[in-house]
Parts: C-alpha cells; structure tokens; sequence
C-alpha cells in the first residue's frame, strides 16, 4: 500500500486579527471573489507586520489571485509569516520547499518547516512530517516516529493520516502488527470518502483480516471506491462480477469494470479483457480485440500478457505471423522464470534462424529510401533477421536487441545457413 501525502496549500487564514475593520473588509472582499479590492485592503497592513495579511498575501500570489501568480513572492510572504510563528504559513512554506515552487526544492528543509507546524497542531503537517519519516524523505526514517505523527494527524480526523495509520498497522511498521486496528482507521478513513481506504477495507473484508470474512461487504467498498476512479478497486470489482464472490456473477459487469480500469492503463485488467476477448466470456470471441488488450498489457510489462502475444504472433492468431516478435516477447516472461516461455522461445528461434542474416557497414533506415532516418549503423558481422523478400533493391530486416525493424539495401545482406556460416 502507498502513503498519502498532503501537498495542497493551505486556504486563506483569518485569524483574531481579522476583527480590525479593514482587514475584515479585505477577507468580505476576498470572499465575494473580489481580489483586487482585498489587495488593497490587506497591502497596508502587510507593511505594518500584520502576519495574518503576510500569509493571506502569499496566498494570493500562490493563486493568481487579485495579481499575477508569482510564487516566489508567494515564498517571500509565506517567511515572513512563518517566522513569526503562524502556523498555516509554516506549512505552506513546507509545501513549497517539498514541491519546489518558488524556490529550489529542498525537502529537509519542508520537513523543517512541517515540524514547526506539525507541533503547533496543524493536521496536514503530521501528516506529511509522517510520511517523511515513514519514507526517510528529507529525514532519516524512523518507522515509529511516523507512526506518532500519523497519529496526531488522525485524531483530529485527517482521513489521509487514518489511512496512512492503517498501514502502518497492516504492515506492523514502527508499531506491532495489528488487523484489527488496521480495519478500525481503514474504516475512520473510508466513512470519509477516503477511496484508498475503502478499497484496502474491501480487501480486509474480502480476506478476513482483522474482521470476519464478508464478501458481500467487500463488494459494497470496492464499489465505493471504484465509483471514486480508483482503478485497482474496478479491476476488484470486475474480478468479484466474474466469480460471482459477493454479488450475483455477472459477466457484463465485469466486462464493463475491467474496461474502466483498463482504460486508466491497469495492466491486469488490459490482461483480463484480452482473456474475455480470446475465450468469448460474454462477448463475442474476438482474436483481434484479445491482441489488442494484450498488447497494451504487455507493453505494461505484464508477464502474462506478453506471454500470450508471444505465442500469437508465433501462431499468427488474428496477425501476420512474426516470430521475430514472437521470440521478443517470450524472451521477456521466460527471464522471470516462466518455463513455459522458455521452451516457445527455444522453438520460435529456431524457426526464426531461417532468417537470419550478417551485415556489412551499413545504415538501417526506417523507410527502403536512400535519404530516410537512420536507425541504427550495423556494423560487419552483426546478425539480423530478414523479415521480406528484397523489393526494389531493399529487404526489411529485424533488430532483435533493440526490437525494432528497418531496411537494408540488398546488395549488403549476406543469407547465413542455420550453424550461422
């Protein structure tokens, strides 16, 4: 699971300096959109070290708001206040020396400034103090301190913190593992419409951690996630459609899950679609929808997906037939141990060894024209393999180390037998 951090600045601060008549009147202008006039408002009181103004003044110039967005100034203002102690402006200036926003990024010195704010209360700086040290980002990490911190964050109700706090609980990080306290934050969070913590609730229904199994309940959170955009939640969702776990089986609604994720780039709900698409789950079998998925999948680097589009270029499953292609993809999968793939490999390269030709100097070119992009300069002895018949004096070759195809001019090619002779 991911930390969450709070990167937004902080919205404009009225503080009980606000009851002065004119800055009341500048903070009635700001709230009627009217900008300029808040400015005006405001400016004199910046210059008499009303601290109060100095952030609503970087606040302005952060937003583009009554001036032209300037963040530097925005940095300027921030200092000022912060450096005298106001605590939104501590840790706006945080945010900026984390995100590098008007000034070169510096994360020690955002997580400087978070602790100013963190301890004078300040919900977001806990938090993002806590994953400071969660993660060792411009701190030495400390797991235990970002538990303290995240929890700071979440007893005021920073459902950001909750969940982060959840994690550290699920995972036994910087605290002794607990599932039932994990659930308990997960679920403070996910009553907040925090989308990660109503998906990683889901999972704890859904596995009976920390709570009694309940798949119809896991369901109901992956939906309230998923209805949030959160893809991993829709690739769930689709998943329990398809079983039938938790909700009547239905394979349109898991089509129609898996293609929102799918759309948000899922990798394994790229793989999913092309699986329905290849055995005709409640579609119409379709190879070519299938490579389709498939190919995105893999060049997600899905094992599995590049698996399958290794073995249909080798078949020629709705695709010209390309064991160049075939050989490239099973090479990736047989690396991370798939046996499976390692054999295809073997079979599909000896298949393409037929192919295979030795260069002399020359320049590869993306078209069969004299004066096309270069793509590569072969040099003498380099081994290719010959996609084409020649064609008008050019052959298509193919790159295996660098998978990519281009043209050779035929007089250069020079055919090997199968011992590479």
């Amino acid at each position: 699971m991911r930390f969450i951090t709070t990167v937004l600045l902080a919205c404009l601060w009225a503080s009980v300096s606000s009851a002065r008549d004119e800055f009341q009147k500048g903070l009635d202008a700001y709230n009627k959109q009217d900008y300029t006039t808040a400015m005006e408002y405001w400016r004199p009181l910046v210059e008499q070290e009303n601290t109060t103004a100095q952030y609503n003044l970087g606040t302005m110039y952060a937003n583009g708001q009554g001036v032209a967005r300037d963040e530097a100034q925005a940095v300027a203002w921030y200092r000022k206040a912060a450096e005298q102690g106001v605590a939104a402006a501590q840790f706006n200036l945080g945010v900026m020396y984390d995100s590098g926003r008007g000034v070169a990024r510096d994360e020690a010195r955002a997580m400087s400034w978070y602790r100013k704010a963190a301890e004078q209360g300040v919900a977001a700086a806990q938090l993002n103090l806590g994953v400071g040290y969660a993660i060792g980002r411009g701190i030495v990490k400390n797991e235990t301190q970002a538990v303290t911190w995240f929890r700071k964050a979440a007893e005021q109700g920073h459902a950001d913190a909750q969940f982060n706090l959840g994690v550290m609980y699920d995972n036994g990080q910087g605290i002794a593992r607990d599932e039932t306290q994990a659930v308990t934050w997960f679920r403070k969070a996910a009553e907040q419409g925090h989308a990660d913590a109503q998906f990683s609730l889901g999972d704890m229904y859904e596995n009976g951690h920390g709570i009694a199994r309940d798949e119809a309940q896991a369901v109901i959170w992956f939906r309230k996630a998923a209805d949030q955009q959160l893809a991993e939640a829709q690739l769930k969702l689709g998943e329990m459609y398809a079983s039938g776990r938790g909700v009547s089986k239905n394979e349109a609604q898991a089509l129609a899950w898996y293609q929102k994720a799918a759309e948000q780039q899922n990798a394994t709900a790229q793989f999913k679609l092309g699986e329905i698409y290849e055995n005709g789950n409640g579609v119409i079998k379709d190879e070519a929808q299938a490579a389709t998925w498939f190919r995105k999948a893999a060049q997600l680097q899905h094992p599995d997906a590049q698996f399958k589009l290794g073995e249909m270029y080798a078949h020629g499953d709705s695709m010209k037939q390309d064991y160049a292609r075939a050989v490239y993809w099973q090479a990736l999968p047989a690396r991370q141990g798939n046996e499976q793939a390692s054999k295809n490999l073997a079979i599909y390269r000896d298949h393409l060894n037929k192919y295979r030709v030795r260069v002399n100097l020359l320049n590869i070119r993306t078209k069969p024209t004299i004066d096309s992009t270069v793509v590569k300069q072969a040099q003498q002895g380099d081994i290719l393999y010959q996609l084409s018949e020649p064609n008008d004096g050019w052959i298509k070759i193919y790159l295996p180390n660098e998978h990519t195809t281009g043209y050779v001019s035929e007089p250069l090619v020079e055919r090997l037998d199968n011992d590479g002779q």
